[in-house]
């Protein structure tokens, strides 16, 4: 990852040109107005202070794209399941627009490379901020030429282009409540702990999650978030007791 900060007074900068370029070989178009895209790919960590309570980063862009996005997703189920029931289409919603799912895309599209932040901010120590990236890119795409453009945009150069939806469908991804529904038709007793807990250099708290079965440790995992400690400590005892290989 590397910092690529806008230069507001000269549209013609290289690093411009790079972000145009990345804009247009993922999403099929030139961006309208380029300093949409370069807000989106800020950073808080490489922002500047514009007032007490707001940063020049692509906050408010990834607030505005997840709602635009999971808008987008909801009317693509819609038509493409026009037999399931609305549990069915909330689950597979859940799918894509998860955390975890929108960080492989944003990787696997490279907006990696395009990132500005803090010299020292790796993606480890953060692990949402390409998925976050990515959301602020469709509020970008949507303030920039609407809707129904990004609506296109997506399905076309991302949903269809990047996304298996029918394996999604099948891809297990709340590890944690499926194991605990195993444990209680199995008639055996589950249990997240919370084992350690650190204050990292950048002010980030690092969790360590333990899960027992019957008193038996039977796996462990770090997380930046509670709740993502659990899955992925859900994940790991749900192949160990399985024994099955990750799912792709």
């Amino acid at each position: 990852m590397r910092n690529i900060l806008p230069k507001r007074n000269n549209k013609n900068t290289k690093d411009n040109k790079e972000i145009v370029a990345f804009i247009k070989n993922i999403f099929g178009f030139k961006p309208g107005n380029i300093f949409l895209y370069i807000l989106a790919l800020r950073h808080k960590s490489a922002a500047a202070k514009i007032s007490d309570d707001t940063k020049d980063s692509n906050e408010r862009l990834e607030f505005l794209g997840d709602a635009i996005l999971g808008a987008i997703i909801t009317d693509y189920l819609f038509k493409k399941f026009p037999y399931k029931d609305e549990g069915f289409l909330t689950e597979t919603r859940s799918k894509i627009v998860s955390r975890s799912s929108l960080n492989k895309l944003a990787q696997k599209i490279g907006i990696d490379k395009y990132l500005a932040t803090s010299n020292n901010l790796a993606l480890h120590t953060s692990p949402t901020l390409l998925g976050d990236a990515f959301e602020a890119i469709v509020g970008a795409i949507y303030l920039d030429k609407g809707y129904t453009f990004a609506k296109k945009r997506l399905i076309k150069y991302i949903i269809d282009t990047h996304l298996n939806v029918e394996e999604l469908v099948h891809t297990i991804i709340n590890y944690k409540s499926r194991l605990i529904e195993w444990a209680q038709k199995e008639k055996k007793v589950v249990n997240f702990t919370l084992i350690d807990e650190k204050m990292l250099k950048n002010n980030q708290h690092q969790y360590v999650i333990e899960v027992t079965i019957d008193d038996e440790v039977i796996s462990s995992a770090t997380d930046y978030a509670i709740k993502g400690a659990e899955q992925l400590a859900a994940e790991k005892a749900w192949r160990i007791l399985h024994n099955t290989e990750k799912e792709t």
